[in-house]
């Protein structure tokens, strides 16, 4: 059953409204003023908002406001109901983020039928995107059908970089979302000494360069090509809209972008404690699980670039990996690395 909290100063349409609404099978919370009401949305966030503008206390404005502030209550489908209805009114509310006006008085219809219609907006996203076969464009035309985000990466050209080209450096202001169509990209840190550690590893099909977006500041990595590569970018304010557009949106945003925080800090606790042949191993074992399934299972990175992402010399590295060979763990195959044995890998007590 879906909450409705129901904001109005006035006693008589508040218990109607509430009354109409609770016949139509929802849950609803009452507040008499937007201080209340912002209240009761902190201790039992609801499904979506019906709000006069014109209160005591605390007007509808005011309300949206720290509705669009608190991460705990932003994306709320939010509805103004109102007897005002001048055109400065209506702007001054839609720019705030105001999902619809109700003008009263109001009929029984259009009230059920303006609520059905913001809680039914996000229903269509799919639980999941194939960001490989063109499921870029499928989430983000839908994302941007849902969230009305009219200007939502309406060019999608696409980007050839060629391979080892810096795409953005260490200390620059973020600007933009980029997604991988094809090739493969890198993110690095450079020490006082110029020693370089490999991040992170980017291939088809994934998104980079969100961190510095969501933290609103500057790099502390830089975006390096490894190969011929296709980029498709995304600008800031889209990527911005996208995320406070609604919390479904966003949810689905976010669980695409999942697992890169936890597996940095996987890599600087292995650097820190693990020996250098059970780093070497694990750094295998990743770059060998996110090898397409379909594919020749070839680990496809240069030496110095995977001594980098170990963090380690490039000999010592190679040293390593002609132990794993002799070992029967990997084989060579030219310049790439086939993993034979990832569960003797795995459980290897290094």
């Amino acid at each position: 059953m879906k909450t409705i909290l129901l904001i109005e100063d006035n006693e008589a349409i508040r218990e109607t409204t509430a009354e109409i609404l609770e016949l139509a099978n929802y849950n609803v919370l009452t507040a008499e003023n937007g201080k209340v009401g912002v209240e009761k949305a902190l201790a039992t966030r609801p499904d979506l908002v019906i709000c006069d503008i014109m209160m005591p206390v605390l007007d509808g404005y005011g309300v949206l406001q720290i509705f669009n502030k608190n991460p705990q209550l932003s994306g709320v489908p939010f509805i103004f109901l109102t007897a005002k209805t001048e055109r400065t009114d209506f702007r001054k509310g839609m720019e705030l983020g105001a999902d619809d006006y109700l003008t009263k008085p109001f009929e029984e219809s259009e009230l059920l039928s303006a609520i059905e219609g913001r809680l039914n907006r996000f229903q269509h996203m799919r639980p999941a995107y194939d960001l490989q076969q063109n499921g870029l464009d499928q989430f983000l035309d839908d994302a941007r059908s849902t969230a009305n985000l009219e200007s939502l990466s309406a060019d999608r050209k696409v980007h050839a970089v060629r391979k080892k080209q810096y795409l953005y450096t260490e200390g620059d202001e973020p600007t933009r979302l980029y997604f991988l169509k094809s090739g493969k990209v890198k993110t690095v840190r450079t020490n006082a000494d110029g020693k370089e550690l490999i991040t992170g590893i980017y291939n088809a099909g994934e998104f980079f360069g969100y961190l510095a977006l969501l933290e609103d500041r500057e790099y502390t990595e830089s975006a390096v090509t490894i190969d011929d590569s296709e980029l498709v970018y995304i600008p800031q304010a889209d990527f911005q809209q996208l995320l406070l557009a609604n919390q479904d949106v966003s949810h689905q945003f976010i669980q695409l972008l999942a697992g890169r925080v936890v597996e940095r800090e996987q890599q600087l606790v292995g650097m820190a404690y693990h020996s250098l042949r059970r780093r070497v191993a694990d750094a295998l074992l990743w770059l060998h699980s996110r090898q397409p399934e379909s594919g020749p299972g070839l680990i496809q990175l240069s030496r110095d670039d995977l001594a980098s992402l170990v963090g380690t010399a490039t000999e010592s590295l190679i040293r390593t990996l002609s132990e794993f060979k002799q070992d029967g763990l990997i084989e060579m195959v030219g310049s790439s690395i086939r993993v034979l044995q990832a569960e003797k890998l795995r459980r290897a007590n290094w």
